[in-house]
């Protein structure tokens, strides 16, 4: 039996100024504005009502005889040393969830997140890493931001603000081919001024010099802090 819970609303007026990020139980109710979209293999510019209309891709031969609407395109395959575009978004919002599923050696696969056109990543992260799990071996995790359940399932619901541009890649530096399962869910809309850009970087000494301190973290700097709050 499936049970679906929804809210719903007869001629109502929207005077919110909720902007539709920081989503949590408390405000699950509210309206706003946002758009939401997807971004996956069957719709690979998140545009509005493209959701699986693919025609051709990794699952067309099993799917062959489903026809368009069904998973004919859930995944994509990624070359050795070969770079692809997960995600180009333009405008203001942020991501809100993403999955993955990949396969391969998940350290030779790194993701990289650009934020409004820069050109260093400020994400930068062996697959494997990014979502808590180094050591190519599933192991479950179960968080507010990061999931990884049966089947090496990745995903992650930390809120990431883009102003202008959002751009995601994978790069497989492997020797042999990966398939990428994946979803990027996010909102379009306006960002407030407070809000900082998330940053993930991959840092590893392999041996670790014995008795030298290891520096995971330097020269972060935040915004200045008003006099009168010193």
């Amino acid at each position: 039996m499936w049970h679906t819970t929804i809210f719903t609303g007869t001629k109502i007026k929207l005077m919110s100024n909720f902007n539709g990020l920081g989503m949590n139980l408390g405000n699950l109710s509210r309206l706003s504005q946002a758009q939401t979209r997807s971004i996956s293999p069957e719709n690979f510019n998140g545009d509005k009502g493209k959701g699986g209309m693919a025609t051709e891709g990794t699952g067309e031969k099993p799917g062959r005889d489903l026809g368009q609407g069904w998973k004919i395109s859930p995944s994509i395959r990624i070359e050795a040393g070969e770079e692809r575009e997960l995600a180009d978004i333009k405008g203001s919002g942020a991501i809100q969830q993403i999955w993955m599923t990949p396969t391969g050696h998940w350290r030779y696969s790194i993701i990289r997140i650009y934020w409004d056109d820069q050109e260093q990543p400020s994400v930068e992260c062996p697959v494997g890493d990014f979502f808590a799990c180094g050591w190519q071996k599933y192991a479950q995790v179960s968080s507010l931001a990061v999931c990884v359940n049966p089947g090496s399932a990745f995903n992650c619901y930390w809120e990431m603000p883009f102003r202008k541009r959002c751009r995601i890649t994978m790069t497989n530096i492997g020797a042999e081919a990966m398939v990428l399962y994946y979803q990027i869910n996010y909102t379009l809309t306006d960002v407030p001024d407070d809000c900082a850009y998330f940053h993930a970087q991959f840092r590893r000494t392999n041996p670790l010099p014995y008795k030298e301190d290891f520096t995971i973290l330097d020269g972060v700097q935040g915004r200045a802090i008003s006099p009168a709050f010193t």
